[in-house]
């Protein structure tokens, strides 16, 4: 009869349904603190873009990219698929350059974002944590400096730095 019951028990926990997956979508302070990029699902995977830049002061130009175009809203990655449980690799653009990456995000136990920017292997390459972002953006991606974020980073690309 324990048996029994310790079978139905363990049909009955395999039926329940999981809690959602949780995904890397949504808005991310970069490491640097110069910039918020904001995760998508797109095409069966996820994107990325510059959803806000940290300028120094209001009047600031917004950061160009290797072409000489505003970042603002500028794509960095198109092609992240999942290829596990909690892991999505693709290929990240480094807007200073033009020179892409490939890339790996999950979420670490935190809840934050590790970003594995590499070349070739993930091996060969650095991490960088984003953190969650729930302010509101605005439509021109220009951010002023913000008192409370621990260590506000000076203008410019937001990169992932290698």
């Amino acid at each position: 009869m324990q048996r029994f019951l310790a079978v139905i028990a363990l049909l009955l926990l395999c039926a329940t349904p999981s809690p959602a997956e949780q995904t890397p979508a949504g808005h991310w302070l970069t490491q640097d603190q110069d910039g918020v990029i904001a995760i998508s699902p797109c095409d069966a995977g996820l994107c990325a873009h510059i959803a806000g830049v940290f300028l120094d002061q209001p009047n600031d130009p917004m950061p160009l990219d290797y072409r000489g175009i505003s970042q603002c809203h500028l794509p960095l990655i198109t092609d992240a698929r999942q290829i596990h449980a909690n892991l999505w690799k693709g290929h990240i653009l480094d807007p200073r350059n033009g020179n892409i990456y490939g890339v790996e995000l999950h979420l670490d136990p935190n809840g934050n974002l590790a970003v594995r920017g590499f070349l070739g292997i993930p091996f060969l390459g650095e991490t960088q944590t984003w953190t969650r972002y729930s302010r509101d953006l605005p439509a021109g991606c220009r951010i002023a400096p913000n008192p409370n974020l621990a260590d506000p980073a000076p203008s410019g690309t937001i990169a992932n730095r290698r």
